[in-house]
């Protein structure tokens, strides 16, 4: 589109009434290529006033407190370098008041023009009263009710006469805030700006006054009682909050209104950055101080997410004071909370950091780098340090023949959080290891890695002896020689056996023997000419395919011995009791046999059995025997190569059983129940009475009486005492 003169697309009425001391705006729009520019003027000439302003590039007209003296016509221009369109006639009218209070003051301006200058004269009802006329200005001080009426404006001069007219009513009432109490609840927010307006009606103007509760309020720094009857009240708290009355009174009677300020309290006690540790729980206070009759609600929100105290009731609990408890805290618990707490005033929040601290997440891609008989290269990638810096890392090693991950020596000794490789020493040859990695930090221990892949060390000779050497018995003409095998573990590679080396004490040369076998735990060398029981040298090594290992230290092994030749003599026994019988004998002499003990033997058939005695023994106590029984015992000496020969077979007869008591009686006071009964007399043939058993339990004493505690009451006992005789038990036939 070419270019085109402006043009104007506002319409404007023929006037534009406005109110004294208002703001008046004129707005003008016109198209135009190029973009025309605007501007007003007056059709009087007469300039604008400062209080005039010109916005939005001279398109908006403002005029503010408007007075008589800006009523008139008002121009506006369109220009462009196509041309200039102007819009006229756009007349400001203002309104005159009508309806005064009493003992207020009338002042309304009359204006007319012509040729000559006209004169003016003011008529109420038709006729002149009592006003003041200024140049054509009509004012009346103080009104009262009889001052109301139509008034006229007659403007002449000697072409004519015109009339303007206005009809002025006088107002008197009391105060009355029908159309304007104040609120009967308000609320403000702690540290807020409030407003009370009295604006009572009334003719004359009241005189208002404001009261809190039953106190007079003045002014100060933070009250303000304006002219117009509005109080001001600055930086609100909670001690402002109460009833309010504004009190307005002029000679025709008083009125009041009353409002209740409330006053969202402020947070007393609200949450703080924290650093917690896994696992711990903790409260984040939310508080507010508020008036009871103010409605508050609390919510939490967990980084910007509403939290929903019904689903995540494990760990979430919100108390009826707004604090929220966090109970068995993880680490997909840090981050930020927010406390918000509503009212019917305003929505308060506070907010916190919670950072959860905890052991590392597990370290990862554990990789053997390089390895060696004895020692292993790993390398890994650090997790995630939870809060707390990674301070250092602790190396773990599992193997087929360990329970569970063992921690294993590294170099360095000790690695550092900082440290992503370590060398692993202290390893067993030719044995399949799984290792894995676990952080530490100022919580503590980590979750472990995954393991790493098998990786088995490389073979090495044996470097370690069989241990725990010894031997000794077998038969006549036998060395038998024993050790502990060595495990699987510690055999540094295939091919593992044992090299048996002996000799007689005192000679140079050893006497080998190889055992391919690796779980063999003994060896026994056969010779004729092996003298009994003679002392050897011995020491058993470790071999495998890449050689031989260490010797174990030289133990010192017995050949085999021969068992006693002879058979013990002036073997005697005699019966103690009904059970127990006493077997004596003379010890044999150590040479040319050992002796290491005695066994006595019962040979009869129904009864057969044996007590062996380690050591120099020349007496023995037989106890756990049939009453009334005979027994054939004889006795034989023993070593390592066994039993020698028995003596001849000697009888003896246990002692009868004793009869059970007589005359058995018994009393029950309370829980205790007491038994009596008559003494048992030990005959010829049996031994001598030392108690009684009574129920399960023997009663060692000679006393014809026993009392028995916590007996259950309510319930019959059946207890029959038998004697207890013998002498106290030694061993028992096997």
């Amino acid at each position: 589109m070419g270019e085109y003169e402006p043009k104007i697309e506002v319409h404007f009425p023929d006037s534009v009434p406005a109110a004294k001391e208002s703001a008046v705006k004129l707005e003008c729009f016109a198209l135009g290529n190029p973009v025309p520019e605007i501007s007003w003027r007056r059709t009087s000439g007469v300039p604008f006033p400062s209080k005039v302003k010109m916005k939005n590039s001279n398109a908006v007209l403002e005029i503010s407190n408007f007075q008589q003296e800006d009523a008139g016509t008002y121009e506006c221009i369109a220009e462009n370098r196509r041309g200039k369109n102007a819009v006229r006639g756009l007349n400001i009218q203002i309104y005159l008041p009508t309806s005064l209070s009493i003992e207020e003051n009338l002042f309304w301006e009359c204006k007319a023009s012509g040729k000559p200058k006209p004169s003016f004269s003011w008529l109420k009802n038709g006729e002149q009263g009592r006003v003041q006329i200024e140049n054509g200005a009509l004012s009346i001080a103080v009104l009262n009710l009889s001052d109301s009426g139509m008034y006229q404006c007659v403007a002449e001069n000697k072409h004519g006469i015109i009339h303007s007219s206005a009809q002025l009513m006088v107002l008197a009432s009391p105060p009355s805030f029908s159309k304007s109490p104040l609120r009967a609840l308000l609320k403000a927010r702690s540290g807020s700006e409030v407003t009370l307006e009295c604006k009572p009606e009334a003719s004359p103007p009241a005189i208002s006054l404001w009261k809190k509760g039953n106190e007079i309020l003045q002014r100060n720094e933070r009250i303000s009682l304006l002219p117009n009857g509005t109080l001001k009240i600055t930086n609100v708290t909670r001690q402002d909050a109460g009833s309010y009355t504004c009190i307005a009174k002029n000679q025709f009677g008083t009125a009041t209104t009353t409002g209740k300020l409330l006053i969202t309290g402020e947070i007393t006690m609200r949450p703080t950055n924290m650093e917690i540790i896994v696992g711990e729980s903790i409260v984040l206070p939310c508080q507010i101080a508020r008036d009871p009759a103010l409605d508050v609600s609390f919510s939490w929100a967990f980084n910007g997410q509403l939290i929903d105290f019904q689903r995540d009731s494990d760990h979430f609990e919100r108390s009826i004071s707004g604090d929220l408890m966090i109970r068995n805290i993880q680490l997909n618990h840090g981050g930020k909370y927010v406390c918000v707490i509503d009212t019917d005033v305003e929505s308060l929040s506070t907010s916190a950091i919670l950072v959860v601290k905890g052991p590392p997440g597990p370290p990862d891609k554990v990789t053997v780098e390089e390895i060696t008989d004895s020692t292993a290269q790993l390398s890994w990638t650090p997790g995630r340090d939870n809060g707390s810096p990674i301070t250092g890392y602790i190396i773990q090693a599992r193997t087929p023949f360990t329970v569970g991950w063992q921690a294993v020596d590294t170099v360095p000794e000790v690695v550092n959080g900082n440290m992503l490789t370590a060398t692993v020493v202290g390893l067993n040859a030719w044995v399949e290891y799984e290792f894995r990695v676990v952080a530490r930090n100022t919580v503590g221990l980590g979750e472990p890695s995954p393991a790493s892949s098998k990786t088995r060390t490389e073979d090495a000779i044996p470097d370690t002896a069989p241990t725990d050497v010894g031997g000794g018995g077998g038969t006549r003409s036998e060395l038998v020689i024993t050790w502990e095998p060595v495990s699987e573990e510690l055999q540094n590679g295939e091919g593992f056996g044992y090299i048996i080396a002996f000799r007689p004490v005192g000679t140079v040369t050893w006497t080998r023997a190889v055992i391919s076998t690796p779980g063999v735990a003994r060896y026994i060398f056969r010779n004729d000419t092996i003298p009994p029981f003679s002392p050897f040298d011995v020491k058993v090594g470790a071999y495998n395919n890449r050689g031989e290992g260490p010797f174990s230290s030289i133990a010192s092994v017995y050949s085999a011995e021969e068992v006693p030749s002879v058979a013990p003599k002036k073997v005697k026994a005699r019966s103690v009791s009904a059970v127990q019988i006493e077997v004596i004998w003379e010890a044999l002499p150590a040479i040319p046999e050992r002796v290491l003990g005695y066994e006595v033997y019962d040979t009869k058939p129904d009864t057969v059995g044996k007590v062996r005695i380690s050591g120099n023994y020349t007496l023995v106590n037989i106890t756990g025997l049939n009453a009334n029984t005979v027994y054939y015992l004889s006795v034989a000496a023993f070593n390592t190569a066994g039993p020698g020969p028995q003596s001849a077979a000697i009888n003896t007869t246990t002692k009868k059983p004793h009869r059970s008591p007589l005359n058995i009686q018994w009393t029950m006071i309370g829980s205790t129940l007491t038994l009596h009964w008559d003494p048992v007399v030990a005959m010829e043939a049996e031994s001598k009475v030392t108690g009684y058993l009574v129920g399960p339990s023997a009663l060692q004493s000679s006393d014809l009486s026993l009392e028995l505690t916590a007996i259950l009451q309510h319930a019959h006992y059946s207890l029959s005492p038998s004697p207890a005789s013998g002498a106290a038990e030694e061993t028992s036939l096997q």
